[in-house]
């Protein structure tokens, strides 16, 4: 066993894990953050996404020894404290960008990546964005939808949604 000590979604946290652990199951079997989804373990699908230091990564792909000392952000940090939903979160749910809603967790963590890096991004940017991140549902149309408008919303504006 090996002790890691990171914060996850705001909170101190130290624990014993076996050093082959992933940090999804990290997050799910051993501190109920079951938001991050367990999709393909094999990174291609992106439901998984978190964000370690500040930027996105399949938690899949990511030891749990490797975020020691670390900050990660799952979907469910990202609500306010008073329970209020994130912007992108606000715009999945007005757009429909969603659809069984298993990918929708990474989606959401990648988008918000997305527009840290691009505040403004085109549609096209926006796909590039997120094809790491795979939905089996939809045609990715409303999912475009709700970048856009979470683009808009977190700038202030109202996004000119084309997609």
């Amino acid at each position: 066993m090996t002790r890691i000590s990171l914060t996850v979604d705001g909170q101190q946290v130290s624990d014993d894990v076996e050093p082959r652990t992933l940090l999804v199951q990290y997050l799910r079997e051993h501190l109920g953050k079951t938001g991050t989804v367990i999709g393909c373990d094999t990174s291609n699908c992106g439901a998984c996404t978190v964000h370690l230091d500040g930027t996105s990564v399949k938690s899949c792909n990511v030891l749990a020894v490797q975020a020691d000392g670390s900050e990660v952000t799952t979907v469910e940090g990202l609500a306010g404290e008073d329970g209020a939903l994130h912007p992108v979160q606000e715009a999945f749910r007005e757009c429909h960008g969603l659809q069984c809603g298993f990918c929708t967790p990474g989606m959401i963590m990648q988008t918000v990546d997305l527009l840290a890096e691009n505040p403004d991004p085109s549609e096209e940017a926006i796909r590039l964005g997120l094809e790491g991140n795979l939905c089996r549902c939809t045609g990715y149309h409303n999912i475009v939808r709700a970048v856009q408008h979470a683009a808009g919303a977190q700038s202030g504006q109202d996004a000119e949604v084309t997609a």
